[in-house]
This record gives structure tokens, sequence and C-alpha cells, in this order.
């Protein structure tokens, strides 16, 4: 029994959790030894990922696969990084579609921090490569493409490779990447997006850290919740769309929404109860500064073009009620985070009861014409719907 019944369900955000050393077999081979050098990233499968790799083979453990879908996590979980896995997973967990992300390139190795560009765009290539295969067992699963922006005459032919081998979403940082995300000569690369009929996505990951100065405060440092460094804590948290915050007000004022009227854009775990006050704080701020020539060309104002173009994940956690009533019922998408930890055991649960006293149509949106919607040409119009409901 699936663990979604009679009902649409597509999931904005899930994950492959591949093994450590995965990335390094798609990266060209006369760059390998330069991108290990400058990131350290071997391909070498370490003691405990092999033993959750064998893990992974042991029928006993197998046995017990559906049962525990989404009580496995991580590594644990079925399908999270053996692709012949995954159309199993799809069917025990009932969703219709899956947006897949990466796990260890969200981040593309701070190889733009860095100021490699080359191999920064090569690193991207490789990370299309190998989304494009592992998504290419089941068209349910919707790959992602990354596209870096730090090259701005070779973006649009990233977007354009990335297109071609299959993905449905062209990911992007939060953060700038040393200029304006909205910059006029990155029209090109919006363009090919909108020609495609594919989303342009943010991800968390792709954002500017907290500065670590505010984790000086003389108390004892505070591990995340897996037991380490890199992830995030309670203060941490916070800066989370800070960078999404400006990235999006740059592309408003600056009219590249208005310039690509039919390109959608999402915000993917990076929360939602964000969303409102920058809208607000949008049209206040257009409002104050209005003589300004780039505001009185605006079509709308900036909340209406937010809610025309931009589709949001909140986290499981979030008031998405309050989200839907001060921003918007089209504005929002239901995620799972799989297989990661953050997602939870019983997701479906959780925005249900957030969802408590919201409509029919609205929990409708929630859950399937938002997702479609922001997906337009990447969603094939046979996947709307699970068979049996399109039947009906």
């Amino acid at each position: 029994m699936p663990y979604v019944e009679g009902q649409t369900v597509h999931d904005a955000d899930s994950h492959i959790m591949e093994l450590p050393g995965t990335i390094n077999r798609y990266i060209d081979p006369k760059r390998r030894d330069e991108f290990v050098a400058k990131t350290g990233r071997k391909d070498v499968l370490p003691e405990w990922f092999a033993k959750a790799a064998e893990k992974a083979r042991d029928p006993e453990f197998r046995a017990g696969a559906e049962a525990n879908i989404l009580l496995r996590k991580n590594y644990e979980a079925l399908g999270a990084f053996d692709a012949a896995d995954r159309p199993a997973t799809l069917d025990y967990l009932g969703f219709t579609s899956q947006l897949v992300f990466t796990t260890a390139c969200l981040s593309n190795f701070g190889l733009e921090q860095m100021g490699e560009v080359d191999l920064a765009l090569e690193a991207a290539r490789a990370h299309n490569r190998m989304m494009a295969e592992f998504c290419s067992v089941d068209r349910r699963l919707l790959a992602t493409g990354y596209v870096p922006l730090i090259d701005r005459q070779r973006a649009p032919q990233i977007a354009r490779e990335a297109i071609a081998l299959g993905a449905k979403g062209l990911v992007i940082p939060s953060r700038h990447p040393g200029f304006s995300p909205s910059h006029l000569e990155l029209d090109p690369l919006w363009a090919v997006a909108e020609e495609a009929g594919l989303p342009i996505l943010f991800h968390v990951g792709g954002e500017e850290k907290m500065q670590k100065a505010y984790l000086e405060n003389g108390l004892p440092y505070v591990k995340d919740f897996h037991g380490g460094d890199e992830n995030f804590t309670s203060l941490t948290f916070m800066a989370i769309p800070l960078s999404v915050w400006q990235t999006l007000s740059a592309l408003v004022i600056d009219g590249v929404f208005d310039r690509f009227p039919r390109l959608k854009w999402g915000a993917i775990e990076l929360g939602a109860s964000w969303l409102p006050s920058l809208m607000k704080f949008l049209d206040s701020g257009c409002a104050a500064f209005g003589r300004e020539e780039r505001l009185q060309k605006l079509s709308d104002t900036p909340s209406n073009i937010l809610r025309r173009q931009l589709r949001v994940t909140p986290y499981p956690h979030e008031d998405v009620a309050w989200i839907m009533q001060n921003a918007g019922e089209e504005m929002v998408l239901f995620s799972s985070d799989f297989p990661h930890v953050e997602g939870g055991r019983n997701p479906l649960k959780r925005f249900n009861e957030n969802l408590e006293g919201v409509s029919d149509a609205a929990k409708r949106k929630f859950y399937r014409d938002n997702f479609i919607d922001l997906m337009g040409a990447g969603l094939d119009r046979s996947l709307h719907d699970l068979p049996s409901l399109a039947a009906a």
C-alpha cells in the first residue's frame, strides 16, 4: 500500500545521496586530478559508506523497504543512491512525480567562491550528467541541472547542455556571483529557460552562510542535529532566506521578471515564512522610491509579479495556512525532502495539520496545481495525475 493513495501529490524536493567519489566519474578525465586537488573530493569509498552500500544489497534489509519507506533516511533509504531502486521508491511513496536534486554538489564544492571559473563550469557539467543519468530510469523522476552564473557568457550554453541531457529545471545559486543576478548579460540564460518552458530554481546550499562572527558568543559551540558542524543550527538557520530575498528583489526591481514574463522561478527548501514579508517590503520600497525610472516601468506591483511567477516550498514545521493567507494560495508547494532526515517521517500528516481550515481547492493547489504551474514543459501532461486518477 503506497504512502499516498487516491490523491495526486507532486514532490517538489527530493534528493539522491550520491556515494563519495560518484561525481569524480562524471568529471572530464583531464580535469579529475585538478578537481581533487581543489576540492579534496577523492574517488574513494570510505569503509562506513562501503558498509552502507553493502547493507542496501542485503536481501533481509531490502525485504523491509516498503514498510520503512519514510522511516529509513539518508543512505539507508531505498533508492537513495542506486537509481535502479528509485522507481520502486516512487511506487511505495505514491508520489506522481519527484523533482530530484543532488546532496553532495549543492554548493558546487565552493569552486565559484574560490574563483576557479573553468573548474566550476566543469563540475556543473559533471553534476548535470550525473543527475540526468540517475533520473533516466523513470520518467517520473525530474532531473535538475545546475548553471553557475559566474561566467555570464557561458551560462546559456551550460543551460542548453543540461536541457539536452534531460534536465527539467535549472538550478542557480541564490547568492550573488560577484555581480547582480539581474545583470543584463544574463538575459540570454533566462531566454533559454523561458523558450524551453522550464523553471529557474534556487535550492538551499547555494546561499550565503551566516558570518562566523555570530557564532563567537562565549558559549560552547553548538553542533547541528546530525552531530556535525556542516549543517544548520537554530541560529545559522536564520540566514537561509537572506540571499534569495536579495536576489529576488534585484530580479523584480531590475525588470528580469517582466522581461521574461513566462519564466517561472522556484525557491526550494528555503522555507516560506519570509515570503509575505518580502512581498510587502518590496511593495513598500517601490512606493517609497516610486520616482525611479525602473520602478515606473514595472508591469505591476512587485507582490503581484511574484504571485505570477514565483513558487516556494515551506518547511513542514511552518504555518502553511498563514503563508497562503498572506502571500497567496498559488505560491506554495508540497515537498518531502526524501530521503533527508529534515523531511521527517510523515510529511503529509505534518502539512495536512498545517493546512487545517484551508479549502479543498487550496490543498489541491498545494499538492498538485502549483507544481504543474511551476514545472511547465518540464512535467509532461501525462504526468499531471496518477494514471488511475487521470482515467477517472
